[in-house]
């Protein structure tokens, strides 16, 4: 479906500029994001930032999402998931504390503060490279709301139908190039999806 995350960005440049969508700031998730969103950016002419968030995955399988927090503490619990498990209330908060400590010390590798972007009456732009279960972009679009932002619209090239109707509560507009009803994961629909070193990811930010 996509070449690489660069051509996947101009793909969803052109659908973004098809739509008439206005912005004062593109904001990317990385690593992945910050390659689909530089040319986002440049097509909307307008600066590019970074959001982060980091995946709050829950005991013995870090990598099943329990939730989600931003870098400011803004928090998405998969409540579902939380009481099948039957995790405690202390775990939850312990760990969501230290992953927002982590996304904080990723916002600050990036920016060179642990402060966010000023985005107070902005119209804001969210880009990932795409949505599976939506957890990260959620905590992610979530501090964009609390941090003031004007209008917020969330761009990815593909996702998954149920998340991207997940998103529809948390965003103004959510704009994606494709929905696959066949979705297993992200990678699928790239023909090379290579990890982003955050050395590389920060090169998108100067241009």
């Amino acid at each position: 479906m996509f070449r690489d995350r660069t051509d996947a960005g101009r793909k969803l440049a052109d659908l973004l500029t098809e739509r008439g969508v206005e912005t004062d700031i593109v904001l990317a998730v990385p690593r992945g994001g910050l390659p689909v969103a530089r040319p986002v950016a440049d097509a909307l002419d307008v600066p590019l930032d970074v959001i982060v968030a980091a995946k709050v995955g829950a005991p013995q399988n870090p990598e099943l999402a329990i939730g989600a927090v931003a870098s400011d503490g803004s928090f998405w619990e998969n409540d579902d998931i939380v009481e099948r498990l039957g995790v405690s209330e202390e775990y939850v908060e312990q760990a969501r504390e230290q992953k927002a400590a982590q996304a904080r010390a990723k916002l600050e590798q990036y920016r060179g503060t642990d402060e966010p972007p000023d985005i107070d009456g902005k119209r804001v732009v969210v880009v990932d490279d795409g949505l599976a279960t939506g957890a990260t972009t959620i905590a992610a679009l979530r501090q964009v709301r609390k941090s003031g932002a004007k209008r917020v619209v969330l761009a990815v090239p593909v996702g998954s139908p149920d998340s991207v109707e997940r998103l529809r509560a948390e965003a103004d507009e959510v704009v994606c190039v494709e929905t696959p009803l066949q979705f297993a994961a992200v990678g699928q629909f790239y023909d090379s999806f290579e990890q982003v070193s955050d050395e590389r990811a920060r090169e998108y930010l100067d241009g």
